[in-house]
């Protein structure tokens, strides 16, 4: 499995699996006998970027015995709508019971890295990088951020343990920048950076002045970001975030901004259109 750990994969799938069929699968068990075989493939309806084959053919082999899984494009391909993306052989009931399921991952997936690789083509020639967020489904992160990086995107932090991220709430509650970056030095260790979010520039001048590593710019029009790139001058890394569409996405990325951080990635994204169908038996 591409840069996932297996047991994760296995476990998510046999999870999504168990909610799928709970005993056995009605239809296909009463109608098919156990040694039942078929041909099926899986075929393009959109054209983008796949992502999620591994774990596809993953599914089948979870579900049941008998199926050979045999790909034709691998993550990261750009596929058209008609491409034939892989090809199985084996028990049909197999087959029909990982059907929905195998899908269902691969079409999200694909959705999310293909999102993801519209976005990074939009930004392509400035300094900005498109990341992700923690706006990911739950139980699903790991699978989601593997997808913006097949759409070549990036990662933002994984979980609450993974960096020090200063939001508006936490200011307010520490009664401000300063004194919420001064507790925080004093606590976390040499390999964890602290990024603040902050919603004007002067918020921005004092998370400098504190000693930030990554400072977030939220919601701020394209102006205010261009005085704080050169506010900054290169003294933290300036991410822009909030209320970004594909329509202003350029116009982020030219204000000199290094990363622009986009929940709809994950959050709200299109399924991929793929489908899965059986050759005539002769």
């Amino acid at each position: 499995m591409m840069q996932l750990l297996p047991c994760y994969v296995d476990e998510l799938i046999r999870n999504a699996l168990m909610e799928d069929i709970t005993g056995i699968d009605i239809t296909s068990d009463f109608l098919l006998s156990p040694d039942d075989c078929s041909d099926a493939y899986l075929v393009a309806k959109d054209s983008g970027i796949l992502c999620g084959m591994d774990i596809a053919a993953r599914v089948f082999a979870l579900v049941g015995e008998g199926v050979t899984f045999t790909p034709k494009m691998q993550d990261g391909a750009r596929i058209e709508k008609g491409d034939l993306l892989a090809e199985m052989h084996g028990n049909t009931r197999t087959l029909l019971k990982g059907e929905r399921t195998a899908l269902n991952l691969l079409q999200h997936l694909s959705g999310i890295a293909t999102e993801t690789a519209r976005c990074v083509a939009l930004v392509e020639g400035t300094n900005a990088s498109i990341a992700d967020t923690r706006k990911t489904a739950p139980g699903l992160r790991a699978l989601q951020k593997y997808a913006v990086r097949v759409g070549g995107g990036k990662n933002h932090r994984f979980n609450l343990s993974d960096g020090a991220m200063l939001k508006d709430n936490h200011i307010d509650a520490c009664g401000g920048i300063t004194p919420a970056i001064t507790q925080l030095r004093k606590h976390v260790g040499h390999m964890v950076r602290i990024e603040v979010e902050v919603r004007t520039l002067e918020e921005l001048k004092e998370a400098l002045s504190a000693g930030a590593d990554i400072i977030m710019l939220d919601n701020m029009d394209c102006n205010t970001m261009r005085e704080a790139v050169a506010i900054t001058n290169g003294k933290a890394l300036l991410e822009a975030s909030g209320g970004i569409t594909h329509d202003t996405l350029r116009a982020v990325a030219q204000t000199g901004v290094n990363i622009i951080s986009i929940g709809a990635l994950t959050h709200s994204v299109k399924a991929f259109d793929i489908s899965m169908k059986f050759h005539p038996k002769k």
